[in-house]
């Protein structure tokens, strides 16, 4: 494959954006000329993450974290090397986007290879902050979006978004290995270290746990209607459709530890549309 073709690889829609999944419908109704450049940034996140689910020895996955440390700084400096630097590139330059928030991400699975799990409530929102977080508030500045205020609110959008899809893959993530789904704290609070998570004995303890965190994540989502008007249209359609699939979640009592629970691709691109219809 040319470095012409693999580049093209990046862009809407891409591995990050499938046909079907809520982030694709959400940057299918943004402005045109922002699709690919939102698909990108979803792309880098997908590839750093690629390497906790592809790479089981944990020698070998820090070392490709570290690469992409290397790769960032390289593309920073206008000389990245992978072809998704070169789809970030003229991206940065135009936008202005600060290194951070492609840090963040690597720290954050950085953090789950080293097995640090959130201590505490704080340390679990700062994780989805590094996550969802970072990537909301580079997809505002690809807006325009430069106010402090602009950016808080994009970020808490990411977290609320980086939660409930937690919540969602639960089962997955402990079958995978990836034990830091809730705070130490609360799991010890119900007698539970974050080993025991998986074992059968824990299900129902675990299900009442989720339902806990799911009001809590409930809450942190409730922007004002201001708040929600100031966030990009990719931005509150992301919000909407995972609010949606929060409530389809606590329908089910949360029984997600065997199966994977989405809202169906029709129901996402109606409410996607009608959302987009607000801009």
């Amino acid at each position: 494959m040319s470095v012409g073709n693999a580049t093209v690889a990046w862009c809407f829609p891409n591995a990050a954006t499938p046909p079907g999944s809520a982030i694709y419908y959400s940057i299918r109704f943004a402005p045109a000329p922002l699709r690919d450049e939102f698909a990108a940034l979803h792309g880098w996140r997908h590839a750093i993450q690629a390497i906790l689910d592809q790479v089981s020895d944990p020698g070998v996955a820090a070392v490709k974290l570290e690469w992409w440390r290397t790769e960032l700084a390289r593309t920073f400096d206008g000389q990245g090397r992978h072809p998704l630097s070169l789809c970030l590139t003229p991206i940065i330059a135009r936008a202005e986007l600060p290194p951070e928030p492609f840090i963040e991400i690597i720290e954050d699975c950085a953090a789950v290879l080293a097995l640090r799990y959130p201590q505490d409530r704080t340390a679990w929102i700062a994780s989805a902050e590094r996550d969802l977080g970072a990537i909301a508030e580079l997809m505002a500045r690809c807006e325009g979006r430069s106010t402090p205020s602009d950016l808080a609110n994009a970020r808490r959008a990411g977290v609320f978004c980086a939660l409930v899809y937690r919540l969602r893959d639960s089962g997955w993530l402990l079958r995978k290995g990836h034990l830091g789904i809730l705070p130490s704290d609360r799991l010890a609070a119900a007698g539970l270290s974050p080993h025991q998570l998986a074992r059968p004995e824990s299900r129902d303890t675990l299900r009442t746990l989720l339902a806990e965190s799911a009001e809590d994540i409930a809450r942190l989502g409730a922007l004002s209607a201001g708040e929600l008007d100031q966030l990009p249209s990719v931005l509150r359609i992301q919000c909407l459709l995972q609010s949606l699939l929060l409530a389809e979640l606590t329908a089910s009592d949360f029984a997600v530890l065997d199966q994977r629970i989405s809202l169906t691709p029709i129901r996402k691109l109606w409410h996607a549309w009608r959302e987009s219809q607000r801009s």
